[in-house]
């Protein structure tokens, strides 16, 4: 068996003190790392909340005459925000084509939105408008789900009310937010058609429908769209 030098030996001793403090000095900062606490990125952070969206509706001084808000649909989250629920429906129920909050057919929502709706007292024709904010790139998904549904899913469906047919037709509308979508809805029991419009601005989806005027609500909706849109372009 080899027998180490006396002069090796004092070198192993000499040089184990320093492989403990070496050690000693590891479990320290291991120690230190375990006891920093973990930050877990927030996964609303710079979303708009609801009180943020409602400002960017348009005002009543925006509606035409004859147009009063209808309190029951009119609402938003407030400062707080919402779980978001992604139900992906294998059949949407079309008839919810029909109403406010119509961007809520995809079965996907946001985590935050404001809505408010104004009908004439004169015609009971309808005008609402609505913000949804989402999560990263979910905004974008829906409005590519809206697609799908207005010309597959729903492109004809029967009026619950005048069990007519109805029928859907969509379109792409440039130069509304980052990419808009548009639909219209017709049925020859009904003195006017519906016009709807989603549109994008960054996480932020607008959806609007409108029945006023003589066009299927098309000119309206528009215009109400491209008001939306430039307040939130305004706050971004």
């Amino acid at each position: 068996m080899h027998i180490p030098s006396r002069a090796a030996r004092v070198v192993a001793v000499a040089a184990l003190p320093l492989v403990l403090a070496a050690c000693g000095s590891t479990e320290s900062s291991s120690a230190k790392a375990t006891a920093s606490p973990s930050h877990t990125k927030d996964p609303n952070a710079g979303l708009s909340t609801g009180a943020q969206l409602k400002k960017a509706l348009a005002p009543a001084s925006f509606f035409p005459a004859g147009f009063a808000s209808d309190p029951g649909a009119t609402r938003d989250t407030g400062d707080t925000y919402e779980p978001p629920a992604s139900k992906s429906p294998a059949k949407p129920d079309c008839a919810r084509l029909e109403g406010t909050s119509w961007i809520d057919i995809t079965g996907v929502t946001g985590v935050s939105f404001a809505q408010g709706d104004y009908v004439s007292e004169n015609t009971s024709e309808e005008i609402a408008q609505q913000i949804d904010a989402y999560r990263g790139t979910t905004a974008a998904s829906v409005l590519k789900d809206v697609e799908r549904i207005a010309t597959t899913d729903c492109a004809t469906f029967t009026d619950s009310q005048t069990h007519s047919k109805v029928k859907v037709a969509g379109q792409a509308t440039p130069g509304l937010g980052d990419e808009a979508y548009t639909i219209t809805l017709t049925d020859p029991a009904w003195e006017n058609g519906t016009t709807l419009v989603a549109a994008r601005v960054g996480t932020n989806l607008v959806s609007v429908l409108s029945t006023d005027g003589h066009d299927d609500g098309a000119a309206t909706a528009k215009k109400l769209t491209r008001r939306i849109v430039a307040s939130l372009k305004k706050t971004a």
